[in-house]
């Protein structure tokens, strides 16, 4: 049993895994960033402030705070506010990340549209060695 999970566990697949996990939690924390400190504070300032993260309807009769936290800390409240906000970072994350995926899959079309590097000249003497050998195989 030991010997197939140390076959499993260096298997290449199970590397690449890691490393795309890895990659992609610090890839996260860049989008959280670039969204919380660039994008919301634009549209705070294009919407006048807007923040719905203290929307909440109270389900207590005890609520009687006028932001979400006190409000937690009272009774039971419906904080919707909270989720819009999370639905539109979740909206700007997935329009930036499409936006770098477009990018990079441009990049690669480019990169796929280039036409063939010319031969090396190594490559021409030896094509030419190939073609005078079976020029003299075919000869009797």
């Amino acid at each position: 049993m030991l010997k197939e999970f140390k076959e499993f566990a260096v298997r290449g697949n199970v590397v690449d895994l890691a490393v795309g996990v890895i990659i992609g939690a610090a890839f996260g924390n860049i989008v959280t960033s670039l969204v919380g400190d660039v994008f919301m504070p634009v549209i705070g300032a294009v919407t006048g402030g807007l923040d719905f993260s203290n929307h909440f309807i109270p389900l207590a009769k005890t609520v009687t705070a006028e932001n979400l936290a006190d409000a937690k800390k009272q009774g039971a409240v419906l904080a919707y506010g909270a989720f819009i906000t999370i639905a539109i970072n979740f909206m700007i994350v997935a329009a930036v990340l499409f936006l770098v995926v477009r990018t990079l899959n441009a990049l690669r079309r480019a990169e796929a549209a280039k036409p063939p590097a010319a031969p090396s000249r190594t490559e021409t003497l030896l094509a030419e060695i190939r073609d005078l050998l079976a020029q003299r195989a075919g000869q009797p």
